[in-house]
């Protein structure tokens, strides 16, 4: 059955895009959640005009995107975390964290943008990727430092 998107799905299509899917899962996914529509000459006549402002949109929004990689782009984060015998840390540094710490400085980005290579569960020096854009990432870098215990007065 061949259909048009009406929204971006992933590892499916783009909006505005007919491809053929099994009728089963237009008829009880895509059609009910208003996904997809049937393929027809005013429907595609809407995408048409749907996808125009579609794309002015994602300029925008990867234009956005390319500022708030050169913000990122040399930033660097110092946490101060609890570590015990062979500089392992009591708990980890999340992606959480990060966002904090990037809101503390004025920079917003969800949590659920930021990728890590590995869980930092250690003190050194590490690196996060965060995904701002389909081809537009940056990366900061990510300190984790002991922190001092005081002395007992």
């Amino acid at each position: 059955m061949k259909v048009i998107l009406t929204s971006d799905l992933e590892k499916v299509g783009s909006l505005g895009d007919v491809i053929e899917v099994k009728p089963g899962y237009a008829r009880n996914f895509l059609l009910p959640r208003k996904l997809a529509m049937e393929v027809s000459e005013h429907n595609l006549a809407l995408m048409e005009a749907r996808n125009k402002k579609h794309q002015k949109k994602l300029e925008l929004e990867k234009l956005s995107a390319v500022d708030q990689r050169q913000k990122l782009e040399g930033v660097v984060l110092s946490f101060r975390k609890k570590a015990g015998e062979n500089d392992v840390l009591f708990g980890s540094v999340t992606t959480a964290d990060i966002e904090k710490e990037l809101a503390d400085r004025g920079i917003t980005v969800d949590k659920k943008k930021i990728h890590l290579d590995e869980p930092i569960k250690h003190l050194g020096e590490f690196t996060a990727r965060i995904k701002l854009f389909k081809e537009v990432e940056a990366e900061i870098r990510i300190k984790v430092l002991k922190e001092e215990e005081e002395p007992p007065a």
